[in-house]
């Protein structure tokens, strides 16, 4: 079973955290990547919004962005947003606290090298952060969940069925969650530039949170 949007119950737990973006008077969607930076898949992704002049969060795994920084200068030279992912990409829910204070601390300071003083946004791998660290992060970090995750890292899913359910699971005001990965990448070829167009042609925008 593929759990595309988290229970309600999860919003009470985590009070301030963003989970849809702000309401517009067009039909608009906030498109987040998560796991990159990296050369072999990020650049295209740029590539695909543009076509659109859409805007996209790119959650920054921060050993990718110290590994790859030109190619985060490339997302913000797009008019992009990076945000924080943990340095190594860790759960918030096995990593002791210390350990995953630091982490985040580490990736923010090799994402605050490239855009001083930009707002700091923050998502926990795989979802996995307990009320604690949240509130901890809360005041330095926007917490940013998702409305929508497309699933697109499982290579089991045939790619025309994640368009099929990415279109399905799609609102006004959604955050959807896409992955710059070399795992998603099957899926990612496949559905993004096709979900890109359906929207547009729905007459939605892509906007930046």
């Amino acid at each position: 079973m593929r759990l595309h949007r988290l229970p309600d119950v999860m919003h009470r737990w985590l009070p301030g955290a963003v989970w849809q973006g702000p309401a517009a008077a067009q039909p608009t969607v906030y498109l987040t990547f998560d796991d990159g930076p990296i050369p072999e898949e990020t650049p295209w992704v740029l590539e695909q919004l543009a076509r659109f002049d859409a805007k996209g969060l790119f959650f920054c795994v921060g050993d990718n962005v110290e590994r790859h920084p030109e190619v985060a200068r490339q997302v913000l030279a797009g008019g992009h947003q990076l945000g924080n992912h943990t340095h190594h990409h860790r759960s918030g829910w096995s990593t002791p606290r210390p350990e995953y204070l630091r982490e985040v601390a580490r990736c923010q300071q090799a994402l605050d090298a490239l855009q001083p003083g930009a707002r700091r946004f923050f998502r926990p791998p795989y979802g996995r952060i307990t009320p604690r660290l949240h509130r901890t992060l809360h005041p330095e970090y926007q917490v940013v969940m998702w409305d929508l995750l497309t699933c697109d890292y499982d290579r089991a899913y045939a790619p025309e069925r994640c368009l099929h359910d990415a279109l399905r699971f799609t609102r006004p005001g959604a955050v959807v969650v896409f992955h710059d990965s070399l795992k998603a990448s099957p899926n990612l070829r496949y559905v993004l530039p096709r979900y890109l167009e359906a929207l547009s042609e729905q007459g939605y925008r892509f906007g930046a949170l």
